[in-house]
């Protein structure tokens, strides 16, 4: 049985909640990533997550401006997260439950990772010869 644990990303590039999107595009396009965590304020705050399908919507249907907007703005806060001892099925449920591509790998709110739809599909294909 494959686990969070198996699947997850423990290479995250976060930024601050306060940053414009500009910033947040330029980590993206530097790391070519398609999402970012978004930090916490302190150790009782929650992680958030920016993706590219955030600022399409804020940017490009509404009209936002990248030096205007801040990422706390239209990151979805707090994400959605699971511990990496969970079986992968249950994170593919919960993504599909919630229509989401990635969701965080967390331990008592510190930030262990996230696991990606791709990640459980490279799992999955990876088992077919």
């Amino acid at each position: 049985m494959l686990l969070v644990k198996n699947v997850m990303v423990t290479d995250v590039v976060t930024v601050s909640p306060f940053a414009k999107l500009r910033e947040a595009l330029s980590l993206m396009k530097k790391h070519k990533l398609k999402s970012l965590v978004v930090e916490r304020q302190n150790p009782h705050d929650a992680w958030g997550l920016i993706t590219y399908t955030n600022v399409l919507k804020t940017v490009i249907a509404e009209g936002g401006d990248i030096d205007l907007i801040n990422v706390y703005d239209v990151c979805a806060k707090p994400a959605i997260s699971v511990g990496q001892s969970l079986s992968i099925k249950h994170v593919a449920s919960l993504m599909t439950e919630h229509r989401v591509k990635r969701i965080l790998v967390l331990n008592d709110n510190e930030l262990l990772g996230f696991v990606a739809m791709d990640d459980i599909m490279d799992a999955l294909l990876d088992k077919i010869e």
